[in-house]
């Protein structure tokens, strides 16, 4: 076990934004993790773990443990009737998974192409897209508890998975079981259906049916679909450093969506099976006149208003505290104008 110091983390986090580590550790086998719970010098210090740092916002050099995952390699686990279970390493990068599925003739998990992160925080945010959430093709996954060292196996219901919502989330309670902070995943599997069909029916996915004539795709065309899609909506980390959506749908009553409906008719909404209706966040912070604005080098993507970015360059780009200030008057403008509060989704740390 090597324990690195002082290590820089603004390559680490897709904010791009400067910070340190004080102290990280490459986590590459479950025997790394057994290694720092045994190590009487790192016994009962404060541990984050670190994934791709696509959904976490820094605030300042992090003083806690850095548990960083870099467990590796993608797998068939078992064969069934209805589907194909696969495996794949806490580490892996999660687009780069999604392709390999399909490289495998696996169909199910296309709609999900090209969300950033890696395989082992999918399930901490039950990642969704374009019809699909994490939790429809999820088997169960492999974790190990960082105060007792104890390994473990969840399955969905045991996940408590909701939207970008899952145990992982949540402190332990007498009310409901919580795993915040106390777990880190190793590996994760997915059941991947043997009798395939697209999932279609989102706007921009009829478009490009229309475009192209295809009525049926395969699960590569709506791979390449969905990636395109994402390409024209959202930037590239690696130019601008962002941290995907930076607040969730808010859901509502249908008497609540019909009021805001009087109110603004043009409110992009949809109906949920349980006849609440969910908002798109990105609407209601475009309707406040955010996109494109900026405090300091934290800025609204001006293709995306769900979307925060780093307008700065290396060291001179936006703090964490400039992040969180930009969405602190964005939630208050919302709540102004519609009286909803819009929660984050990344990680303040």
């Amino acid at each position: 076990m090597l324990v690195e110091h002082q290590v820089p983390l603004q390559a680490l986090n897709t904010f791009h934004i400067v910070a340190r580590a004080q102290h990280l550790v490459r986590i590459r086998s479950e025997a790394d993790v057994l290694a720092v719970l045994a190590d009487p010098l790192w016994r009962g210090v404060p541990r984050f773990v670190l994934g791709g740092g696509s959904n976490l916002v820094l605030t300042g050099d992090v003083q806690q443990l850095v548990l960083k995952s870099e467990i590796a390699g993608c797998r068939v686990v078992a064969q069934g009737p209805k589907t194909t279970v696969v495996e794949a390493g806490a580490g892996v990068d999660w687009h780069a998974f999604v392709a390999w599925t399909l490289a495998q003739g696996l169909p199910g998990l296309e709609n999900l192409a090209l969300i950033p992160g890696t395989v082992g925080a999918s399930p901490v945010q039950n990642i969704g897209a374009y019809g699909v959430e994490l939790q429809d093709r999820f088997e169960s996954l492999d974790a190990i508890d960082l105060e007792t060292g104890r390994m473990f196996t969840l399955n969905a219901a045991q996940c408590g998975f909701g939207y970008r919502d899952s145990v992982f989330k949540h402190p332990g309670s007498a009310q409901r079981m919580g795993l915040q902070g106390r777990a880190m995943i190793l590996r994760v599997r997915f059941a991947l259906p043997r009798a395939w069909k697209p999932v279609l029916g989102y706007a921009d996915l009829e478009k490009k049916q229309v475009q192209t004539g295809i009525a049926d795709p395969t699960a590569q065309q709506l791979f390449d679909w969905v990636c395109e899609i994402r390409r024209a909506k959202l930037p590239d980390p690696a130019q601008i450093g962002n941290a995907g959506s930076f607040f969730k749908n808010p859901t509502v009553s249908a008497d609540q969506c019909a009021d805001i409906i009087a109110r603004d008719p043009k409110v992009v909404h949809y109906r949920l099976h349980d006849g609440s209706f969910k908002l798109a966040a990105g609407w209601l912070i475009d309707a406040c006149g955010w996109r494109g604005k900026s405090i300091g080098q934290a800025g609204v993507y001006e293709k995306q208003a769900l979307v925060l970015v780093n307008r700065g360059q290396g060291a001179s780009g936006t703090t964490g505290g400039e992040v969180m200030t930009l969405a602190g008057a964005i939630q208050t403008s919302v709540y102004e104008r519609f009286g909803l509060m819009l929660e984050t989704e990344p990680v303040v740390l």
